[in-house]
């Protein structure tokens, strides 16, 4: 008898070894499935890459910058023009 008992929890054993062996393969093969569907999702979006971000970010802020500056020169330029009119 105790050779049929310790026959049966082998076999047990290996049952629940072998479930959990397949459920982390399925989990794994959901988490690659979910992945590619995400990634050609996401491919149709047109989304930028964080690089190409940062890269636009930059070119608006020194674009902002250089707007600033020749805002400034004008308005000091016209107020010497101004300042030039003779009144009348």
């Amino acid at each position: 008898m105790p050779q049929t008992r310790n026959r049966l929890f082998d076999d047990l054993s290996r049952l629940m070894t072998d479930a959990a062996g397949f459920a982390e393969g399925a989990k794994r093969e959901a988490e690659t499935f979910a992945r590619s569907r995400l990634e050609r999702l996401m491919a149709g979006m047109d989304f930028v890459s964080r690089e190409e971000f940062e890269a636009v970010s930059e070119m608006a802020a020194l674009a902002r910058a250089e707007n600033e500056k020749l805002a400034a020169r004008l308005a000091a330029l016209e107020a010497k023009l101004a300042a030039s009119k003779p009144e009348g």
